[in-house]
Formats: structure tokens, C-alpha cells, sequence
């Protein structure tokens, strides 16, 4: 079997370090013993983008949020479906998931970061969220494994009902709350229901060959 070989290091505002590994020609994202991102998994990532967009429809100079770079697999379907007076406001709390991006990973990220379109804000998504009225025409959520906080304790705050207030609060009318997760949760499914957001649950195949793990995105529309 071909090793996994450790590239790098990076530290996380209140929770574990994360890992970045090599084997071949694949890249892992790792924290604890916990695979949060595989380059050979992009399929329910990219539909985090995409499923939303085909729902949200046209719309004049869209303003997406997306929270978390990761391996840049939904900032890119986002791209590649958006308009050119498009806007998308990256929020990324891990400066090095973005130096990685540029580094070792460069091939994976084919120039995203660099596209006009695309503005990386490092910081708390949730404070960005928190800060906004009425702003974003989409909110897309992929910084932890599901509705609790994974990656550090503090990002609980994005699935609490105070949290998806704020994210609420932060939608034009009409937009969408976004979020992924590798499993199902019927109480996050509940508190989005009790702040009359309008809830779609799919279940999407991790592998854009619809193989793989199933993973779940909620699509929560502002009415």
C-alpha cells in the first residue's frame, strides 16, 4: 500500500490541529483520527453548491457566503454555475487550509482563488454571519462534519437556534442556508423547522459518481 505521507500542520482557534497528508496522488485533511476531506471525495461537496444554486434560481449580482475553504470543491462548482457580476465572500478561520491550497494542493485549486469574483475573508464565519442584515443571497456551511462543533467546541454556535437566527437574519428574502453533514440529525432538522425556514433534506453520494458514503445537505429557504 502506497503511505500516507504528513505534509503539514496547522493550528485551530480553540480545537485540535489539523493534518494534511499525501498518499499518491490523493490529499487528506485530517483532525484527530477523524478524515474530515478526501481529494477522491468532491461529489456532495460540489452539490452543496450547485443543489443550492439550482434552487436559488437567477438573480442579479448574487452574494454567496461560503463557510470554510476546505479542498476548495464547492467555492469551485459555486464558479463554475455563477454569473460574472457574481460575488463570493470565502470565510476561512485556518489561514493555512488556504496557504495549502496554493502550495501543495495548487493543482486541486486550478485557480479559484485567484478568480475576480471570489473574496477570502479569514476569520469566524459565524461572527461574519452575525454581523450581516440581510446581505447574502446564499449561505453555504461545510466547517464541520454535521450541525455540531467538530472541528473546535465554538462552532456549536452556527447550529444553535440563536445561530441560525443570525444566519436568517443574514439572507435576503428568499435565500438559502445551506449546510452539509456526513450523517443525519432530526433535531437540527426540528430547529430549522421552528424558525419557519422552509427545509429540504437530501442525501447525497460523496463520490461525484454517486458512489461512495451518503452525506446530507439541508437547504433551508428564508420565506
Amino acid at each position: 500500500m502506497t503511505p500516507r505521507i504528513l505534509l503539514d500542520t496547522a493550528p485551530v482557534p480553540g480545537g485540535e490541529p489539523l493534518r494534511l497528508f499525501r498518499r499518491g496522488a490523493d490529499h487528506m485533511i485530517v483532525l484527530d483520527r477523524n478524515e474530515l476531506m478526501n481529494s477522491r471525495m468532491s461529489g456532495s461537496e460540489e452539490a452543496l453548491a450547485t443543489m443550492t444554486l439550482d434552487r436559488l434560481g437567477p438573480r442579479p449580482a448574487p452574494h454567496l457566503l461560503i463557510g470554510g475553504y476546505g479542498m476548495g470543491f464547492t467555492l469551485r462548482a459555486a464558479l463554475a454555475a455563477l454569473p460574472s457580476d457574481a460575488w463570493v465572500t470565502v470565510a476561512e478561520l485556518v489561514p493555512q487550509i488556504i496557504e495549502w491550497a496554493r502550495g501543495p494542493m495548487e493543482a486541486l485549486t486550478a485557480g479559484c482563488l485567484d478568480d475576480p469574483r471570489v473574496h477570502i475573508a479569514f476569520g469566524d464565519v459565524a461572527q461574519r454571519i452575525g454581523e450581516a442584515s440581510g446581505e447574502y443571497d446564499a449561505i453555504l456551511l461545510d466547517v464541520d462534519n454535521g450541525p455540531d462543533g467538530v472541528v473546535r467546541d465554538a462552532n456549536d454556535r452556527l447550529y444553535t437556534r440563536p445561530g441560525l437566527e443570525s444566519a436568517r437574519r443574514a439572507l435576503k428574502p428568499g435565500g438559502i442556508l445551506a449546510v452539509w453533514s456526513a450523517g443525519d440529525d432530526p433535531a437540527f432538522t426540528r430547529r430549522l423547522n421552528d424558525i419557519d425556514f422552509k427545509v429540504d433534506q437530501v442525501a447525497v453520494r460523496a463520490r461525484q459518481n454517486g458512489k461512495g458514503p451518503r452525506h446530507v445537505i439541508w437547504f433551508a429557504t428564508r420565506r
